[in-house]
């Protein structure tokens, strides 16, 4: 069953594209559970991340369900044809020239859209990340907004979308809180690749990234 959005969400495509995200996920064996707060601006975390397929089942399971959520992508991207595509897709454009960071121009598009769910892999590689990256946590800070966690279940085939977390800004603290959900709903494509603090979360042996591709 596929959750019902909430009418503050941002939304994305039509009955057509959300049949195609929904056989998608069918024909792969997916489901989806839990529900997305029904608020208009978010951080979205998606978790455990180990693999190339993890953004095909992502993206199948955002087009299934309808939600418009964006990535940080540079704005070179964004040239050409590629523009109105990337932008389709929820894309935002980041000006690596800027002397504003990554973080502060994040938090300005918050402040400049009436609805935004902005994608995020706090991982930020898919092989064994000896700690998170702390970005997605700013920004969620910085423009008060909630980080809603996304996790991926590739033992029993499922997206278990979590609770929010208003972030309190101690970081220590929260991630632990986030930890908590993954170690219950994140089981990896390949366990070797788990980031250090999932694995510490799930009590397995952390490998690096040297030890994992031997």
């Amino acid at each position: 069953m596929i959750p019902v959005l909430g009418a503050q969400l941002p939304r994305r495509g039509n009955a057509f594209s959300r049949g195609l995200g929904r056989l998608m996920l069918w024909l792969m064996g997916w489901r989806i559970e839990g529900a997305f707060p029904d608020l208009p601006k978010m951080v979205l975390i998606g978790a455990p991340h180990t693999s190339n397929m993890d953004g095909v089942i992502g993206l199948a399971t955002l087009t299934a369900l309808g939600l418009r959520a964006g990535t940080m992508i540079k704005d070179s991207a964004f040239k050409g044809v590629m523009g109105p595509i990337l932008r389709w897709f929820g894309a935002i454009p980041i000006n690596r020239r800027s002397p504003k960071g990554v973080v502060e121009q994040s938090v300005d598009a918050f402040a400049g859209n009436k609805r935004l769910v902005m994608l995020i892999a706090p991982e930020g590689t898919r092989s064994s990340a000896p700690e998170w990256k702390r970005g997605f946590y700013h920004i969620a800070l910085g423009a008060r907004v909630p980080v809603v966690p996304a996790a991926a279940n590739y033992a029993r085939k499922v997206i278990t979308i979590g609770p929010p977390l208003n972030p309190s800004g101690d970081y220590a603290a929260d991630l632990q809180t986030l930890l908590a959900f993954y170690r219950d709903f994140g089981v990896p494509r390949h366990r070797n690749r788990l980031s250090k603090p999932l694995c510490e979360a799930q009590g397995i042996a952390w490998q690096s990234a040297r030890d994992a591709d031997d």
